[in-house]
């Protein structure tokens, strides 16, 4: 099934060289090698149809085919070993403790501008900076209760961080029906390889939203806020409302009186406490920010400011998002932490400085462009394979907005084996690790490995054609 599998001088999840899996593989391989390929097939297709009869889709909004699409799932998982993992999860915890404090200071003491180590106007320019959080103090000082970052792994087996979702970061309902999928699939594989177990997360992040509840109290009510069914991650919504046993609202079933939030129920008012809300900030409340907003709470911020309701995340952490702060990360890390970055940022260049821009500038053909704030592989030039013109429609807009973009290297993501057709194929990845933030810091033992489904594609979302893999990290062995 492997004879013809090509490497190309990338790094193989899977393997060594061609022909020899690395030891952590060697009993998935076996096993794929003696089910052949008739059988994996028929396992890819009861998987689809799984994830087709229990409503596991997502939203394309610029799709002219249609918006409602079944996640790709690729049957091959993915798998990290013990001590592999045990340095990416002491990377993010580090990473998600100075994004926090990053937070904390932007909108109080400003250390990191005073000191010169961040361009001032870099923060004060970005489009998710919120003046309207100056001052405030969140609930137990938490700012990102729960992050995706995103890692890549580069030519060398080196894991890079791409970026950090601190905002309203989706896909986590995605990697646990992915596994209960392969549970079903491939339950011998599954059991002999000592998988570390994700189907806590629903409890670890209610955990976490009961933490920032006000005045310590020890059955909070909790919603989930969602802006609607016709969101592109609804399922997602629905899908962790359910697993926490919390109510899922929308910004109509919720009104502020007093400067305290209650929600609507068949038997009258009842007082929230908790919001992890999955609307983006211009949305959430149209006293504050945007006036035309249907989908937030009129006064939702006023009860906020006052301590009143708990937002996971906070308003105002989108700054931390932003592509042109990603780079200053490390520097974060040696600052609040007075520590080595353990996980390293891929070199980028923030067009927003002259120097670096007439860089970008001469060089297009061999980076890629991103706009800072764009999400989901929009806004976003792959150099490399661009077209003279297209290079230089966007050399254009960025002369027009430099601060609106950033620039990167070409990373030759490594590749995992995965089902193409009737064929198994090299095919590039990612990884997205959820993050959560309480009273205490865990990560969970996986997360979602995207995978770009073209040929030769570096684009892993699911918006550009991408789908997923199950994550599998193996447990400690003990001697």
């Amino acid at each position: 099934m492997f004879d013809e599998y090509q490497i190309n001088g990338l790094f193989d999840e899977m393997f060594e060289k061609p022909g020899t899996p690395r030891p952590h593989y060697a009993r998935l391989h076996q096993r794929v090698c003696d089910l052949g390929m008739t059988a994996l097939q028929h396992r890819s297709k009861m998987a689809d149809v799984c994830f087709r009869n229990q409503g596991v889709t997502f939203t394309v909004y610029k799709d002219a085919l249609g918006v409602e699409k079944i996640f790709p799932f690729d049957l091959m998982p993915r798998i990290i070993p013990a001590e592999e993992w045990e340095t990416i999860e002491k990377g993010l915890i580090q990473r998600l403790t100075a994004l926090n404090l990053f937070c904390h200071d932007i909108y109080h003491q400003q250390h990191i501008l005073r000191e010169r180590i961040m361009d001032p106007q870099l923060v004060y320019n970005a489009r998710m900076f919120r003046r309207q959080m100056l001052g405030i103090n969140v609930p137990r000082g938490i700012y990102v209760t729960i992050c995706g970052t995103d890692l890549i792994r580069d030519q060398h087996g080196e894991y890079l961080v791409l970026e950090d979702n601190c905002r309203t970061p989706s896909g986590v309902s995605y990697v646990l029906e992915n596994r209960a999928i392969m549970k079903r699939v491939f339950p011998s594989v599954f059991q002999a390889a000592h998988v570390r177990p994700i189907e806590d997360y629903p409890h670890n992040l209610l955990r976490c939203l009961k933490f920032l509840a006000p005045h310590d109290q020890a059955d909070p009510c909790i919603v989930v806020l969602t802006p609607g069914m016709h969101n592109s991650a609804y399922y997602e919504h629905s899908f962790l409302a359910r697993q926490m046993g919390l109510e899922l609202v929308e910004g109509r079933d919720l009104l502020v009186d007093d400067n305290y939030v209650y929600m609507r129920t068949t038997a009258g008012m009842r007082r929230v406490d908790v919001i992890y809300r999955r609307i983006d900030d211009d949305f959430i409340d149209p006293l504050c920010f945007r006036p035309d907003s249907l989908l937030g709470v009129a006064g939702l911020m006023n009860a906020y400011r006052m301590g009143r309701v708990a937002l996971a995340n906070a308003v105002g952490v989108g700054v931390a998002d932003d592509k042109a702060i990603y780079p200053y990360v490390p520097e974060m890390i040696r600052l609040y932490l007075k520590q080595e970055p353990i996980l390293k940022n891929v070199q980028t260049y923030i067009c927003a400085r002259p120097d670096e821009c007439a860089y970008v500038l001469e060089h297009l053909h061999e980076l890629v462009v991103k706009s800072t704030n764009e999400a989901g592989g929009y806004g976003m030039l792959m150099g490399h394979q661009a077209s003279q013109a297209e290079r230089e429609e966007f050399a254009v807009k960025i002369k027009a907005d430099p601060r609106n973009f950033i620039a990167q290297p070409v990373i030759e993501l490594s590749q995992h084996p995965s089902m193409i057709g009737e064929s198994i194929e090299g095919r590039r990845i990612d990884l997205r690790p959820y993050i959560l933030c309480g009273q205490n810091i865990s990560v969970m033992p996986g997360g979602l490995t995207r995978v770009a489904l073209k040929r030769g594609s570096l684009v892993v979302n699911s918006s550009q054609g991408g789908g997923s893999k199950d994550t599998w990290v193996l447990e400690a062995q003990t001697s």
